[in-house]
């Protein structure tokens, strides 16, 4: 069953780090997005800049920056044909696997959740495959079996073929909280618009004010390959 992107964030103040992939209603275009939100300054002092066909988070204030080990990463890079977009390092991580020959799966045995405690936050991952005129993808997600850090969950999902005008969505945090309740169930259904201003409007407005700090939406045409990328930040 299948709900709205809208209804998803606008409901949640705290999804915390979130992946969207799918394929516009048209059939036309492959679709991401991704977001970042923070409670800390230390967190919500960070914006998304373009990196070659990639994007990188960096510090709004570099005066200000604490700790950059899980708040410094490159979010999105493109291999050859492939889109890879996680919430952490763990893109290098895949990038370097796949360059290797390895799977998407198999590049993440490496990596478990991170290393917040409480929170061990899932490492939430993606993978666009286009070629051919055909798209696919994957997705990930890496976590802590409930709380416990002696004991690492591993889920990845594989979407051949995929419906016009559905994605799936993926996020951290079920909802704010301390600790912070990971991520449960499989990714979600939801629904993706063929106009990407309009999509990137929709879910800028309904993440939540005080916590969203940056998106990334990009549309590629299977067709092609042709890319259009769209960043926001809060800090500007």
């Amino acid at each position: 069953m299948s709900t709205t992107m809208k209804q998803e964030l606008s409901t949640n103040a705290y999804p915390g780090r979130g992946i969207v992939v799918g394929v516009t209603p048209d059939g036309k275009s492959a679709v991401t997005a991704y977001f970042i939100m923070g409670r800390s300054s230390n967190s919500r002092n960070r914006v998304f800049v373009e990196e070659g066909q990639g994007i990188r988070t960096q510090a709004f204030d570099p005066s200000k920056l604490e700790d950059p080990s899980l708040i410094i990463y490159a979010p999105v890079r493109v291999l050859g044909t492939d889109t890879i977009v996680t919430n952490g390092d763990q893109t290098d991580t895949i990038f370097d696997g796949m360059s290797k020959g390895e799977t998407f799966e198999q590049s993440l045995r490496i990596r478990e959740f991170e290393p917040d405690a409480p929170n061990f936050t899932p490492r939430i991952s993606a993978v666009m495959h286009l070629a051919d005129a055909k798209f696919a993808y994957e997705m990930s997600i890496l976590k802590s079996n409930h709380g416990d850090p002696s004991s690492c969950q591993r889920f990845t999902y594989s979407y051949e073929n995929p419906k016009a005008g559905e994605g799936h969505f993926i996020h951290t945090y079920m909802h704010d909280g301390n600790p912070l309740p990971s991520y449960e169930g499989e990714p979600t259904i939801v629904d993706i618009e063929n106009d990407m201003d309009a999509f990137t409007d929709m879910l800028w407005t309904n993440l939540n004010e005080e916590n969203k700090v940056s998106l990334f939406v990009r549309y590629i045409d299977i067709a092609t390959g042709e890319t259009k990328t769209k960043i926001v930040n809060k800090n500007v």
